[in-house]
């Protein structure tokens, strides 16, 4: 009766381990006989997570619920591609995985297995796992090429089509040279530190406007930042190329104005604008290789996701989120 009751108290505390465990890694979906875990979705969604952390908690519930949603299409898409991959014998052989795997280190001029260890490790892999990743992403690639690039075609139209709308874009838009002042700001600031450095900044943006001033040099005096030493100069710069916030005011400013103080992750930073002008459109001939290959990569997409999509409508698929 002992033996009876231990084994009855052992399976109850087990269904309770597995209630438990079902309830922390639920499942997600179930792709004709294959799960993916509630986890499996959170993991891959983890980036786009962490962004949330900053919005309105009233809307973070749908925008988290997006996101699972998005990252969980991609997992099922992935899923699906998988079975065709099997069914089609296009998997990836050892040979031509250790050739990917030396061309990656050669590209990243890594020398020894300890310097490859470190730079996967800050992507969040082991080589172990990287291994399996490129072995599904070049399994993958197969499949593309197979399926996909075929119907895949770039006209001399499109080109041109392509030309004249990056005419439209490039030409409209301008680069300047600008100089800054940086105050820094540490990231662990309270706000106390982080009001006092933007009063420093407010200080030296009023000294800056001051008739017969020179901006390069009260920055080469004042700036806390690597540009110091130069005058704080940043040389000319289009849009896309500095932070957003920066960004914003520097093509605001008028040539030899001078701006408030504008935050951004290193500090606070007082701007003067030395010079606008315009930029050069390329000739056709000079960027028809790469808006070819634009075209081919958006073309592909769009394919991938039709592709997918057919598969899905085939398959079985039951989401449970």
């Amino acid at each position: 009766m002992k033996k009876l009751m231990g084994t009855m108290v052992a399976a109850l505390l087990l269904s309770g381990a597995v209630a438990r465990a079902e309830l922390v890694d639920r499942v997600a979906a179930v792709v004709n006989r294959d799960v993916i875990a509630l986890s499996e979705v959170e993991k891959r969604a983890a980036p786009e997570l962490a962004r949330l952390n900053g919005v309105d908690p009233a809307k973070r519930a749908e925008q988290r619920a997006k996101v699972l949603k998005s990252s969980l299409d991609i997992l099922i898409g992935e899923k699906l591609m998988e079975e065709q991959i099997r069914e089609l014998g296009l998997g990836v052989t050892d040979a031509e995985l250790d050739a990917a795997v030396a061309d990656v280190r050669r590209q990243n001029n890594v020398t020894d297995e300890e310097q490859f260890e470190r730079l996967l490790s800050g992507e969040g892999f082991t080589v172990k796992t990287y291994k399996e990743f490129l072995r599904n992403q070049m399994s993958r690639m197969k499949l593309v090429q197979m399926k996909v690039t075929p119907k895949v075609k770039v006209s001399e139209e499109d080109l041109k089509a392509a030309y004249t709308q990056y005419t439209k874009l490039e030409s409209g838009d301008a680069e300047v040279h600008a100089r800054h002042i940086l105050v820094q700001v540490d990231a662990k600031a309270t706000p106390e530190q982080v009001e006092a450095a933007r009063k420093k900044a407010l200080a030296l943006a009023e000294e800056a406007r001051k008739p017969g001033v020179d901006f390069a040099e009260l920055a080469k005096k004042k700036s806390e930042g690597p540009s110091a030493s130069d005058g704080g100069d940043l040389g000319f710069f289009r849009r896309g190329v500095m932070v957003p916030a920066f960004e914003r005011v520097a093509f605001a400013l008028k040539e030899g104005e001078v701006s408030e103080p504008v935050r951004t992750q290193f500090g606070w930073h007082v701007l003067k604008v030395e010079e606008r002008r315009a930029v050069d459109v390329a000739p056709f001939e000079q960027v028809k290789a790469e808006l070819e290959n634009r075209l081919k990569l958006q073309k592909t997409e769009k394919f991938v996701e039709q592709y997918v999509q057919e598969l899905r409508q085939k398959a079985s698929v039951e989401v449970k989120i």
